[in-house]
């Protein structure tokens, strides 16, 4: 018997049955298929193989001596094709990235996702910025995550998907006692001379800071300078209060003690959000994250952009271009 470079697994199936029921008709029947066409795929595999598996006659059907040789090998072949199959008809978890516990919008996509699929297993995990969570993806080690594709480097989005949920208004976090917390609102312009925080030197979330630049770019707001990195709300929390700066954010930020959260407006900055994923990824959950993010996005308007917005040129060509 010679060796082929590879065996269909069908045709391993076809001879499997013949072997054990040693008649055609019955064997056909079992495999749902046409005699015809069980006994074409026997040949091909004696052809393939280079040996006799059956002797045939008009009253019965046995095994030579190579297609006794053949048969146990043939077993544990289709027995690990079916364990492998098994093993896959139930999707793995799906690890989706949050950024952080208090965010809103990846949030209210993965609850929503979990009542779409619930046979789906969707499990939340905390990465703190798309930066950090891009190698991550890539690696596979994650799934997906949200954040700002466009202020992901070139190099990072080629191996990435996304699809744009939200267009976030931005904010401002203030300590109670400063001048501005006393507004509804707090002006771009107003936040002239602030030195304010928005996560300068943090690895994980070069996006966020480089929103940031474009948006205090000819409005006389400094970018305060990289601070210790604060794992955990109770961390970030005090080393914000040692500051006292005010640190950028969006309307749904979750509060802190002493602090009030002030939408900016005149213009309103835009934060845009996107569902982002490796190149190539195919799984239930995903899917049904998709849809989800699709029907809260068209029926809260979270994708709409107010007359007076802002927002930064080359994540208005992303978004254009995936749309």
């Amino acid at each position: 018997m010679s060796a082929p470079a590879a065996i269909e697994p069908r045709l391993l199936r076809s001879f499997v049955a013949v072997a054990e029921e040693l008649h055609f008709t019955r064997a056909a029947a079992r495999l749902y298929v046409a005699q015809q066409a069980l006994s074409r795929d026997v040949r091909r595999l004696e052809r393939e193989l280079g040996a006799e598996l059956f002797v045939r006659t008009t009253r019965q059907v046995t095994l030579t001596s190579d297609g006794e040789r053949l048969l146990p090998y043939a077993r544990r072949v289709l027995a690990a094709q079916d364990d492998l199959l098994a093993a896959f008809r139930q999707a793995r978890p799906l690890l989706v990235d949050l950024n952080s516990p208090g965010l809103v919008t990846g949030r209210r996509v993965l609850h929503r996702a979990r009542e779409l699929a619930p046979d789906c297993e969707l499990m939340a995990r905390y990465e703190s910025g798309l930066t950090g969570a891009a190698a991550e993806l890539l690696s596979g080690r994650l799934d997906v995550s949200f954040g700002r594709y466009a202020g992901l480097d070139p190099a990072l989005r080629s191996g990435l998907d996304h699809q744009p949920v939200r267009c976030e208004p931005m904010a401002v976090v203030l300590p109670e006692e400063h001048s501005l917390a006393a507004l509804p609102e707090v002006p771009l312009a107003a936040l002239a001379g602030e030195t304010v925080y928005a996560g300068a030197g943090n690895p994980r979330t070069p996006e966020w800071t480089d929103l940031a630049l474009h948006l205090f770019e000819g409005h006389g707001i400094r970018l305060a300078p990289p601070l210790p990195l604060a794992v955990g709300d109770e961390e970030f929390e005090r080393i914000m209060a040692k500051t006292g700066n005010p640190i950028l954010a969006v309307v749904d930020f979750p509060a802190m003690p002493r602090t009030v959260v002030r939408p900016l407006v005149a213009p309103v900055p835009l934060s845009p959000v996107s569902l982002v994923w490796r190149k190539g990824l195919v799984h239930p959950g995903l899917a049904a994250l998709r849809r989800a993010a699709t029907e809260i996005a068209r029926t809260e308007n979270w994708l709409r952009q107010p007359p007076d917005r802002w927002i930064p040129a080359i994540d208005i060509e992303v978004m254009r271009v995936h749309t």
